[in-house]
């Protein structure tokens, strides 16, 4: 396995030091692509700073486009995915969640982080975490149509994907990683906004119905 890992940021300059920390030097990580998703701040110059290869993106175009954009420049087998703003992630919890691949006991694993809502803690799953390894070809024949979906529609996209090819998939717990709370990086009303955006955009690439289902049987699935 070629590990690429793929970190998609926008205005994550105070935030994405950290998961660079974290990942850079892994020896399961063959390479590390930031996509700069046109932020207005200096990440593209803190991420720099890490050596790792840099996209800057002409237009903001959200994340499911940034992600479309790092995979096509990635030459790994498999990709990692990793949300910017992740708190407290290591290089231990990078081997957790792609031990399952190396092992060859899962297809796609995905992470459940400390902070996730308490009905995910509850049930083992949160079906829209951003940290996920799978197949580089599993989606490079889905490119176009994944930069042009939702901005926060690509986990649940992924979902239906992994589904549809019976893909085994394998959540590994990071109880001491956390992803910051939106209204606490951008205030309470913005951050509220970008929450119901989020959900907007999620339930416009997969209806509500069609999400609630992808949690059952992504739930089943896991427990095989």
């Amino acid at each position: 396995m070629k590990l690429s890992c793929i970190i998609p940021a926008y205005n994550e300059a105070p935030r994405i030091e950290k998961v660079l920390d974290a990942v850079c030097g892994h020896a399961l990580v063959d390479e590390i692509i930031v996509v700069d998703d046109r932020s207005t701040d200096n990440t593209v110059e803190v991420a720099q700073r890490s050596g790792v290869k840099v996209i800057s993106l002409e237009r903001n175009g959200g994340k499911s486009n940034a992600v479309a954009a790092g995979i096509s420049a990635a030459s790994g087998s498999h990709v990692l995915l990793l949300d910017a703003d992740l708190i407290g992630l290591t290089a231990s919890d990078i081997t957790a969640l792609a031990e399952p691949i190396c092992s060859g006991s899962a297809d796609v694993s995905l992470s459940l982080r400390g902070n996730s809502p308490l009905p995910w803690q509850v049930i083992g799953l949160d079906y829209i975490s951003g940290e996920r390894i799978f197949r580089r070809d599993q989606v490079m024949k889905y490119l176009d149509e994944i930069g042009t979906l939702p901005r926060f529609g690509l986990e649940v996209w992924l979902n239906h994907l992994w589904l549809a090819d019976h893909s085994r998939i394998k959540v590994v717990r990071w109880p001491d990683v956390m992803s910051p709370y939106k209204a606490k990086k951008m205030g309470w009303l913005q951050g509220g906004m970008a929450d119901i955006q989020m959900l907007r955009d999620i339930f416009n690439t997969v209806p509500l119905h069609k999400a609630s289902m992808q949690i059952v049987r992504m739930w089943f699935n896991k427990r095989k």
